[in-house]
């Protein structure tokens, strides 16, 4: 594999391996502007720092704030409070830092008309339309060619969507999320629609993913297996306003595979997981 998909050097301050994400005392209110008639507080106290080449998880019972979370770190919504900086830099919209940010949502982002060397070559003709980069397409072109392969969808880069399984039109969205070589990739539920077999596949292919280009991610999702899976280290936010809970530790080795779900650390992390939600009923 191309060393073309590994980090680029990183913007803002990263002479450390910390904070390549931070939340710094994080409100998020809605409707905290005085024309509104009332409001209402999704997020409150947020401090959380992820490392560099981190894979952290976000879960929470339903309404608590883990997708304002996410939205905060890709500058689609702005703290009502407190800081929140990618590379050490301050995110203040969706336009600051766009190369550093990909985004992963629950449902694919695929034009029906465009091949997926197309789709996944999209972002890039939507960021040199707005000046937000340059180059020569073809290099872009070569880089997703080697992401068609990274993610397993060899012989498919003239497929068009309707051709494509569920998750592969998945990884479709994953590639088009790295085709400008992000440092960070934000997924919210990224395979929430999906079946169980075809979310267990997703989650080995995600995990050699992330292993091989060493991207830091803040992952959400509402299944707390998947979390522990995954993870690094799982984020439990509280009931509305979000705050953060607990931080649990996942010593799981890497890497990980179809055995590590049968283990017995697996089980006992998975069973503290369940049980913290079980004492919020």
């Amino acid at each position: 594999m191309s060393n073309e998909l590994a980090p680029e050097s990183q913007a803002g301050d990263t002479t450390s391996a910390e904070n390549t994400i931070s939340f710094s005392g994080v409100d998020k209110v809605y409707g905290a502007d005085e024309a509104a008639e009332e409001s209402v507080t999704a997020l409150k106290d947020i401090d959380l720092d992820i490392s560099r080449g981190e894979f952290v998880s976000v879960v929470g019972p339903s309404g608590c704030g883990k997708t304002t979370l996410l939205h905060l770190a890709a500058g689609l919504l702005e703290a009502t409070d407190g800081a929140v900086k990618i590379n050490g830099v301050d995110v203040q919209s969706p336009d600051h830092e766009r190369k550093e940010v990909g985004l992963v949502f629950q449902h694919p982002v695929a034009l029906e008309w465009r091949t997926v060397l197309k789709n996944i070559m999209l972002p890039i003709q939507i960021l040199r339309e707005n000046g937000a980069i340059e180059g020569d397409m073809s290099e872009y072109r070569e880089r997703a060619e080697e992401l068609i392969s990274l993610v397993g969808l060899e012989g498919f880069g003239d497929s068009y969507p309707n051709e494509l399984s569920g998750g592969m039109q998945q990884r479709v969205t994953i590639s088009q999320a790295l085709i400008y070589n992000p440092s960070v990739l934000l997924m919210d539920e990224p395979f929430g629609s999906l079946d169980a077999m075809t979310k267990d596949e997703l989650n080995l292919e995600l995990l050699r993913i992330w292993r091989e280009t060493e991207k830091t991610v803040l992952f959400i999702t509402h299944d707390l297996d998947e979390a522990v899976f995954l993870s690094d280290r799982v984020i439990v936010l509280s009931p509305r306003p979000g705050q953060v809970a607990d931080v649990i530790d996942i010593d799981l080795d890497r890497p990980r595979t179809d055995d590590t779900r049968g283990s017995e650390r697996f089980v006992e992390l998975s069973a503290k997981l369940h049980q913290h939600f079980k004492s919020l009923r």
